[in-house]
């Protein structure tokens, strides 16, 4: 073999080793996003997307109310005149309306699109990370890991609007990164930061601050571009910003920016972060490479300045996000914080490149680490598994005796039994008049309840329902506090089998 072929067959192999790496992880991806996807079934906030995604396919715009039942969470505060939804903008609901328009309406439909939004996601993360680190195993090792990020794989396989926001996020952060060399990428970011924002507007202000602090630091001759696409995006968005700002919200729920609450959310948020995510051991990895690196080549100014250029853009969507949504968030929801998965997982695979050209052991060491202090196990199981919840026991039960015409009274869980009976159902967080359920056929009182409004429907049923009238019967499925979340802390990845028994009431006729 001549030596001028020898390189020729290396990068050959080099890139079948790629592509091939590449391919597993499409596959892989796939498959752990799609894997007994419609076993669960949908939870309460979930059935709430999929109910009101339902009135778009006989009303043509989304309502919070389909002439039978409320699917509102804050006693109504969701939708305006004629129950036009305003809580949420609208693309996740009319993508899902699409789904069911062509699909048909089932649990395994409801989070389909949401699901594949996620992959979506892994994909452009592979792409946004190559057009940082092109000449490394950088890109890889990104997406990769958020194929298998068990905190991303929950999420993603959620009926809300969790993957969308994380995919138009990258998306935007992509084209950015693009602006200095393809004249399309302007037109991407507006596309991508306009969809962000129909998929939930507050993101958008997460992106344009970073990418602005990023601009004015590094790349200032990206910023007039930058700001031309900013400012156009906000004025073709500015009707459906105001039309949001009109939105009400309870006071003793929502202290916005209240300096005490925003810095217990950031210190939440952070605590999350390093606990599913991001674990702080890495720093220690990171200052260990560092000095080893150090020791071993001497980098130029201009290849350390191009290092936190690229570092940096990430590092300040993820503070913003944090930052911004503490601020106005109800409550610290590791799901806020959904758009800032991708941007960390690059950053551990620069971490675990940057210990790769150390000594491999060194990043093997890393990924073994990540892996067994992960949730990855559990999710395999899950995902391979059949999963009993509440939902389920209380539904089949209710399909498999009642009729359309019934009434159900509960405390909580109400938006999943609207999505899967026909049946009249009272209670919840709708903040409707209980007077009906004093005489409902079907009444429910759940184990746990979640907030102050669904106390309140538990304290007006035990005290006002004639209960000599009903029959109690147990169901063989645990009243666990909801049918599954996608918080990796409140998440069942397989049944309870510690729980007491859901236990209902039907009249006696």
């Amino acid at each position: 073999m001549t030596d001028l072929a020898k390189p020729i067959t290396n990068q050959r192999w080099t890139n079948a080793g790629k592509y091939t790496t590449l391919l597993v992880i499409v596959c892989g991806s796939l498959w752990l996003l799609l894997a007994n996807l419609g076993n669960q079934y949908l939870w309460q906030d979930e059935a709430q997307t999929a109910l009101v995604s339902k009135t778009i396919l006989t009303y043509g715009v989304p309502r919070g109310y389909d002439g039978k039942n409320s699917f509102s969470q804050q006693t109504g505060d969701e939708y305006g005149d004629n129950y036009i939804w305003r809580w949420h903008t609208w693309l996740p609901f009319y993508v899902l309306a699409g789904f069911y328009k062509i699909f048909g309406v089932s649990t395994f439909v409801s989070r389909l699109p949401f699901a594949l939004f996620g992959f979506g996601t892994v994909m452009v993360t592979y792409f946004f990370a190559k057009e940082l680190w092109s000449d490394s195993r950088i890109p890889l090792i990104a997406a990769g890991l958020l194929a298998i990020s068990v905190p991303f794989l929950l999420l993603c396989r959620q009926c809300r609007y969790y993957s969308a926001a994380m995919f138009f996020s990258v998306l935007s952060l992509y084209a950015y990164v693009l602006l200095h060399r393809k004249k399309y990428a302007t037109l991407i970011l507006f596309v991508s930061s306009t969809l962000l924002f129909h998929s939930q507007h507050f993101y958008v202000a997460v992106l344009f601050a970073a990418i602005l602090l990023h601009a004015c630091i590094f790349r200032r001759d990206r910023l007039i571009t930058l700001l031309v696409v900013i400012v156009v995006t906000m004025l073709i968005n500015a009707p459906w910003l105001i039309w949001l700002s009109g939105m009400k919200y309870h006071q003793q729920q929502y202290n916005m920016f209240d300096f005490l609450s925003v810095v217990g959310f950031i210190r939440t948020y952070c605590v999350d972060v390093t606990r599913y995510v991001f674990p702080l051991w890495l720093l220690a990895v990171l200052l260990i490479v560092a000095l080893a690196g150090r020791l071993k080549t001497k980098g130029s100014c201009s290849q350390t300045l191009q290092s936190w250029e690229k570092v940096l853009l990430l590092v300040f969507f993820v503070a913003f996000n944090i930052i911004i949504i503490a601020s106005i968030a109800p409550a610290p929801f590791f799901r806020y914080i959904a758009p800032s998965i991708p941007p960390l997982i690059i950053l551990i695979a620069v971490i675990i490149d940057a210990a790769a050209r150390v000594h491999f052991m060194i990043a093997a060491a890393v990924v073994v680490l990540l892996l067994a202090t992960g949730q990855l196990k559990d999710f395999l199981y899950e995902i391979t598994h059949d999963f009993n919840g509440p939902i389920e026991g209380i539904v089949r039960y209710l399909n498999e005796r009642g009729s359309p015409d019934d009434i159900v009274a509960i405390t909580y869980g109400d938006m999943p039994l609207k999505f899967y009976t026909n049946m009249r159902v009272i209670g919840g967080l709708t903040g409707e008049d209980l007077e009906p359920a004093k005489n409902a056929r079907w009444v429910i009182v759940r184990k746990y309840t979640i907030c102050s409004e669904d106390t309140k429907v538990k304290k007006y049923l035990l005290n006002n329902i004639e209960w000599h009238r009903y029959r109690r019967i147990v169901l063989d499925c645990p009243d666990t506090p909801w049918e599954n979340k996608e918080d990796p802390d409140k998440h069942y990845f397989r049944t309870s089998i510690y729980e007491s028994r859901v236990v209902i009431h039907k009249r006696i006729d």
